[in-house]
């Protein structure tokens, strides 16, 4: 699908790219969107009164608007860019639940959860002394419901989960779950990393209170992120980072005042050409439909199992998740051995733990191959790599 888009086809043409979980290719249009930033008006954002960065002004606003649109959000100040996903989760944990929780506090989360919605909660663990707990996963690594119901308490605040998981490639009821939380005085915290590119995601039918994404993942640039979080939620969120552009004024005599949101949180120069590569990125992915990257990346996932099944020496670990994301090994062959072999024949995949490492708790093993599908891979792709593991008993020749 669209693949006349991306440069990294002309200049590969011999690729097959599937680690979209990890990062994207750029269509053309963000490319030049970026291009025509650093070559036609650049300025800063919010600093000056002249026409381009004047510009800029309006180029970077817009670009919020674009996003409140693509998410549904109430309003463009609950809006707030970020360096990524990461960034995001941190602001969320130390910006506003270092204050709202208290001892004794729990906070439920997964063992299949990325290190950025981990890694937070576990430092806050040691430095405020709430309760990070685990929700039981069944049979195919799946979050439940019930299973959530199991292990709540009347200290838990928190839910925080991602809404597609980057090994199982499991989708969360993030809906039911959301109601839930609020009907029992909890917040929910979704790690949008993984869904945003591929699912519509409307915040305020998941009524969700914080949500966090990187561009990166959804064909835009690296080094920009999105914060969402509730209005009433982010003006008492504190700032991790203070400097020009998110103060009204300071004085000698230290009396000082920050700006309200969005730039309160928006401290220093943001990376202003990712900013607008994002909004083109929207644009694109909109312009196509969310429902139709979504449905084509299913019958990919669907033919993928299939031709994998061919195959007798794989093992495929989620093979009932309902995303582009599959992992598997070819029987004992270290993955990234596997993922070597396949980079002989110009064929990308992630190995490893991908950033998820109490999952091995789960699925009983420690490395995998992933496979994350995106719009612009097709069923010729996978009938190649199919071809290339039914071949792999050589793969020490052409490693070693």
């Amino acid at each position: 699908m669209n693949r006349e888009d991306f440069l990294m086809f002309e200049n590969n043409p011999d690729i097959i790219y599937f680690d979209n979980g990890a990062t994207t290719f750029k269509p053309k249009k963000v490319i030049h969107k970026i291009g025509d930033y650093y070559t036609k008006y650049t300025a800063n954002a919010h600093r000056g009164d002249y026409d381009i960065s004047l510009k800029v002004d309006t180029e970077y606003e817009n670009t919020r608007e674009v996003v409140k649109n693509f998410i549904n959000a109430k309003d463009i100040s609950e809006i707030i860019f970020t360096k990524g996903t990461t960034d995001s989760m941190n602001m969320i944990v130390f910006g506003f639940m270092k204050y709202y929780l208290k001892k004794g506090d729990e906070v439920l989360i997964t063992k299949s959860e990325h290190a950025s919605n981990v890694l937070p909660w576990f430092e806050l663990e040691k430095k405020l002394g709430i309760i990070v707990k685990f929700i039981p996963l069944t049979e195919d690594f799946k979050v439940t419901l019930d299973n959530i119901k199991k292990v709540v308490t009347p200290n838990t605040k928190i839910i925080s989960l991602a809404h597609i998981t980057n090994v199982i490639g499991d989708i969360r009821p993030i809906k039911e779950i959301g109601e839930y939380a609020h009907d029992n005085n909890m917040l929910l915290v979704v790690d949008g990393a993984q869904s945003v590119p591929h699912l519509k995601t409307d915040v305020q039918d998941l009524n969700i209170d914080f949500l966090a994404f990187s561009a990166h993942k959804m064909l835009g640039p690296t080094g920009v992120g999105v914060l969402y979080g509730k209005k009433d939620l982010l003006e008492v969120m504190q700032p991790l980072t203070f400097g020009g552009g998110m103060n009204s004024f300071f004085e000698s005599t230290k009396d000082l005042e920050y700006k309200e949101l969005p730039l309160r949180l928006e401290a220093g120069t943001q990376n202003i050409a990712g900013v607008l590569g994002l909004k083109e990125a929207i644009l694109y992915l909109e312009e196509i439909g969310m429902d139709k990257i979504h449905n084509y990346e299913i019958e990919l996932r669907n033919y993928l199992i299939k031709r994998l099944k061919e195959v007798n020496n794989i093992t495929v670990y989620n093979e009932n998740s309902e995303s582009g994301i599959v992992i598997f090994n070819i029987n004992d062959i270290f993955a990234e051995d596997t993922s070597r072999y396949l980079n002989h024949y110009n064929i990308c995949v992630r190995a490893g733990n991908h950033c998820t490492k109490m999952v091995k708790d789960e699925i009983k093993v420690k490395n995998t191959c992933r496979i994350s599908l995106y719009l612009y891979n097709t069923k010729d792709e996978i009938d190649k790599l199919i071809e290339v593991l039914k071949n792999s008993k050589n793969i020490y020749d052409i490693i070693l």
